[in-house]
């Protein structure tokens, strides 16, 4: 009579049982040393030799040669067991006995005596079954049995038993059988069956039974069936309904190579099949993939794609389409090749950011080739012809005082690495005693001299107007993005050059402005590379923040302001702004009070500031004539004016005399 593969050839000895090496080790020195106990638990996952240790176990109590790892197979007890007969071998199904009258039935077999053998074993298959109360009535007797009763029990699920069920017992646990051995035991039966076959197809056939050698030699009569005595890969995925791995292996290398068509072909070609097996199988050979090394696919791909094949499973799992979600998890692996991996992108950031760091700067002083003396005469001549008839000059030319201030970087040809320099002159004038003056320059003279310096000037060649309008661009996308951060870039980063695709700028950025531009970094990189083009590498500059002293293009900035003009003032016109007004004391104190400031600030021009940084940004100058200076001492300059009475001072008088303004807003200075 034919026998089905399982039960034609299920293990009859302890060395015939295939990947459980440790159980059958372990029990055959128990028998061979007599150091028995009187219950065993056998648990594990199904197919993987339970049930056939048990029944090996048995045969080996009873054999008439003593209790023995190797039973002779030829007694009367032996044959018995083998043929599944013996009296003293009582199997119990707990699955379909598990109530507690079943369990008193058994309590009354283990008072008597066995028939015939040395031992009576009961063997109690799937023990989890049982109820509870059937395992509290079993507890007594399973502690202390008569020396004769043997119990062992067998379970896939031993976390379902009390602890005091396992207590009472010996635990051996089985462990899925490996995939190799497997293979090996199907090559073997199918040579002792005479039936040719493919190894491919039997690996397809281990790999379906999940480490259960019984669902496997099931999987295998059937393949043999099916496939007429000759076990190929074709026949094996046709039987199990799954795709062929020649398949899925092209399938990843269309993805590779982004082949939208064949993509396409393929997602049609697996209408026939399940979308949850393609993606298992897929799974499965990501795995061998993975542990052959395979070069072609770095593990940062695999684990991409197997994040996808996940997520698309849990779609599965709520019940969509399976040939979109196919389809949607195809193009999403082929789109995750584009992403960059974590490390690149980090050390990448980091190379950007180098350029970021604010470092100290050495400030040195460099030596000036060339003083240049401007007379009062050569002033007065670039005025306009009414402002030269209206001033009557009566100052002395006097050689400009030594106030040079660090060169500032020009913008063009100048590497990154390097500073050069140029000494903006300070014009000096002094004024006789007896009569009020004020410097003679003014700011719009003075933005016509330096222009003219910087154009004759060799080391001062304008910027490409093409890239300045470019970062005045990038400036613009920075404040549509974020106000905040827009105004932090202009007060702390100047445009150097852009050359070689390589831009250059200055940065003063210190404490929570420099923490800001760090932390959109990204943005502005973005901005500079949609800019100046992808490849373009920044280049930072980094400088200190340094007050500078102030010189006669500031004075003429701060009186511009306040709205008076900076030539001198003769006698004739403070005459008339007399003659114009009631105030007359309070204006000369007014003239007076500016006149110090004007000492002071001229007496300030002649220290030399040896942290001054040509480089840095225009900045707010504090000067010690302010009204909120601390450091200004008992002034009555230096003294926080009351707003109330601020417009009854000489200077905002005068100014609001010369512009006649509609409306004064006073804003205080915090």
């Amino acid at each position: 009579m034919s026998l089905a593969l399982a039960r034609k050839y299920r293990p009859a000895t302890f060395d015939d049982l295939i990947g459980q090496e440790s159980v059958s080790q372990t029990l055959s020195l128990a028998l061979d040393n007599n150091r028995l106990s009187h219950a065993y638990l056998f648990s594990g996952l199904r197919g993987s030799g339970k049930t056939s240790t048990a029944r090996i176990f048995a045969k080996a109590l009873l054999c008439e040669k003593g209790p023995s790892s190797h039973p002779c197979g030829e007694c009367t007890h032996c044959v018995m067991a083998a043929e599944n007969r013996h009296m003293d071998i009582i199997e119990m199904d707990a699955a379909s006995n598990r109530g507690i009258d079943d369990i008193k039935e058994l309590i009354e077999h283990t008072k008597y005596k066995p028939s015939s053998a040395r031992y009576k074993i009961f063997i109690i298959d799937e023990v989890h079954m049982l109820t509870t109360q059937a395992f509290n009535a079993l507890l007594k007797t399973l502690e202390e049995p008569p020396d004769f009763v043997k119990f062992i029990l067998a379970t896939t699920d031993p976390l379902k038993l009390p602890a005091t069920i396992l207590s009472r017992t010996q635990h051996f646990r089985f462990k899925k059988i490996p995939h190799n051995l497997v293979v090996t035991h199907l090559e073997h039966i199918l040579n002792l069956e005479q039936i040719s076959y493919e190894k491919e197809a039997l690996e397809i056939i281990a790999r379906s039974g999940a480490g259960s050698l019984r669902d496997s030699l099931t999987l295998l009569d059937q393949a043999i069936v099916y496939s007429k005595n000759h076990v190929d890969v074709a026949t094996v995925t046709g039987m199990l309904g799954i795709i062929e791995p020649s398949l899925l292996a092209k399938l990843l290398q269309d993805i590779l190579q982004k082949n939208t068509g064949e993509i396409l072909g393929f997602i049609q070609l697996a209408a026939d099949y399940e979308a949850e097996m393609i993606l298992d199988e897929l799974t499965l050979y990501l795995k061998e993939l993975l542990l052959s090394q395979d070069t072609t696919y770095s593990p940062m791909i695999i684990e991409r794609f197997f994040r996808i094949i996940a997520d698309s499973k849990g779609l599965l799992s709520l019940g969509s389409d399976g040939e979109f979600v196919l389809s949607l998890t195809l193009f999403k692996m082929m789109e995750a090749l584009e992403i960059r991996e974590i490390d690149a992108m980090i050390k990448g950031l980091q190379k950007e950011l180098q350029g970021v760091e604010v470092s100290e700067v050495m400030v040195s002083s460099v030596p000036v080739s060339e003083v240049v003396t401007i007379t009062e005469e050569e002033i007065v001549a670039t005025l306009p012809k009414t402002a030269v008839d209206a001033s009557t000059p009566k100052s002395e030319k006097t050689e400009p005082k030594s106030s040079h201030t660090p060169p500032q970087q020009t913008a063009g040809n100048t590497p990154s690495n390097e500073e050069p320099t140029e000494a903006p002159h300070t014009v000096t004038l002094t004024s006789k005693k007896d009569e009020h003056s004020i410097e003679p320059s003014i700011a719009k003279q003075n933005a016509n001299t330096q222009q003219a310096e910087t154009t004759t000037s060799p080391l001062n060649p304008q910027p490409s107007t093409l890239n300045a309008n470019k970062f005045t661009e990038l400036l613009s996308k920075i404040y549509d993005r974020d106000y905040d951060l827009g105004s932090c870039f202009e007060r702390n980063i100047t445009f150097v050059s852009f050359e070689e695709n390589k831009l250059t700028w200055e940065s003063t950025a210190e404490g929570e402005e420099k923490k800001m531009l760090i932390k959109h970094w990204g943005v502005i990189n973005m901005f500079v590379k949609e800019l100046f083009g992808f490849e373009t590498k920044i280049i930072n500059i980094a400088k200190k923040k340094a007050s500078r002293c102030l010189t006669s293009d500031d004075n003429a900035s701060a009186l511009s302001s306040a709205g008076l003009t900076p030539n001198k003032l003769t006698s004739d016109d403070l005459s008339r702004s007399d003659e114009s007004s009631a105030g007359q004391t309070n204006r000369e104190q007014g003239a007076r009070s500016r006149e110090q400031s004007t000492e002071s600030t001229l007496q300030q021009e002649n220290t030399v500031h040896n942290d001054a940084d040509s480089s840095s940004m225009i900045e707010e100058i504090e000067m010690k004539s302010s009204c909120i200076a601390p450091d200004a001492g008992e002034k009555e300059a230096a003294k926080e004016k009351d707003p109330s009475t601020l417009l009854e001072e000489p200077m905002v008088k005068t100014a609001m005399e010369l512009f006649d303004p509609k409306k004064v807003r006073i804003k205080r200075n915090t």
